[in-house]
């Protein structure tokens, strides 16, 4: 059996792209060749198998009064049980949590990601029974987001929360037992200044070769 790595994030890994003009199909959503999860597959390659669970709008612990369904809490346990066995979980999630209406600063984001964490570990899903988790700090919401499109929706001090996060994530994958990766280098489009570009996807998907060999994962 191929080694089972599940992408567990938001409109990041599912793909979404802010401009059409980036992506080869023109669409709102990078293809086969251009999103991370899709290019870590090739650069793994035939001895793995990378899933992509991936939603706009996901939140850690916080349940979003405007969207149904958005908290990775309640899902990640029986989502991670349809993929069993799991080699390796890699969440990036933190964005949408920094959300004005969610009230938490950086340092509670952090907590809740370390309560998705703990929870992940102690689902019955990991091959030989050890988790193996890689936690990523997505990039930083770009100063000029306030401006774009998604402005309204996410609210005041999303910017400088999401440029907090770093240290709280790497705490809680301490605390945790996890991996840490801080993707800040990963490119941020000229749009909404908070999704990757086709660039950026590439780049993530550098580093988390990088990372999942240096892991012997």
């Amino acid at each position: 059996m191929k080694k089972h790595i599940v992408c567990f994030g938001d409109s990041n890994t599912h793909g979404y792209c802010g401009d059409p003009a980036d992506t080869a199909d023109g669409g709102d959503r990078f293809n086969e060749d251009e999103r991370y999860t899709c290019l870590l597959q090739k650069k793994l390659g035939p001895e793995y198998l990378v899933i992509e669970e991936g939603l706009g709008g996901r939140t850690s612990v916080f349940e979003d009064p405007l969207m149904e369904g958005m908290s990775a809490l309640p899902y990640v346990t029986p989502m991670l049980m349809s993929h069993e066995p799991v080699d390796l979980l890699v969440i990036m999630l933190g964005t949408n949590d920094t959300k004005e209406r969610f009230g938490c600063n950086a340092a509670c984001i952090g907590v809740g990601m370390g309560r998705l964490l703990k929870k992940a570990k102690d689902t019955v899903c990991w091959r030989d029974g050890v988790p193996k988790i890689l936690l990523v700090c997505p990039p930083a919401i770009r100063e000029e987001m306030p401006e774009g499109p998604f402005g309204g929706i996410m609210g005041d001090g999303c910017v400088e929360k999401s440029r907090e996060l770093p240290p709280f994530m790497e705490q809680a994958a301490a605390e945790n037992g996890a991996l840490f990766l801080n993707a800040a280098e990963c490119e941020f489009n000229d749009v909404d200044y908070m999704h990757l570009t086709r660039r950026g996807h590439s780049q993530l998907a550098d580093l988390l070769f990088s990372v999942i060999t240096s892991a012997s994962i």
